[in-house]
């Protein structure tokens, strides 16, 4: 299960407003806000969040020792 904190991390990582994760996940950004706030729950929406933040090169850490957190794939040359 992805975090609200991720989300946020994630967006971060790349740079992205809420209004272009928004738009790149096909959800409506006040859905994204609402995710990234602990204001909704798992599911269908966060599911897609996750899904295009990974298709952008976001790797989710599920547990380092330290709890979860994020980190951008190595692009390779």
């Amino acid at each position: 299960m992805v975090t609200s904190a991720q989300i946020r991390a994630a967006r971060a990582l790349l740079n992205w407003t809420v209004r272009d994760l928004a738009e790149r996940s096909g959800v409506h950004r006040n859905t994204v806000t609402r995710a990234e706030t602990d204001a909704t729950g798992p599911g269908h929406a966060t599911a897609a969040l996750r899904v295009c933040l990974e298709k952008a090169g976001v790797i989710f850490i599920e547990t380092n020792g330290e709890g979860p957190g994020v980190r951008l794939r190595k692009v390779e040359l």
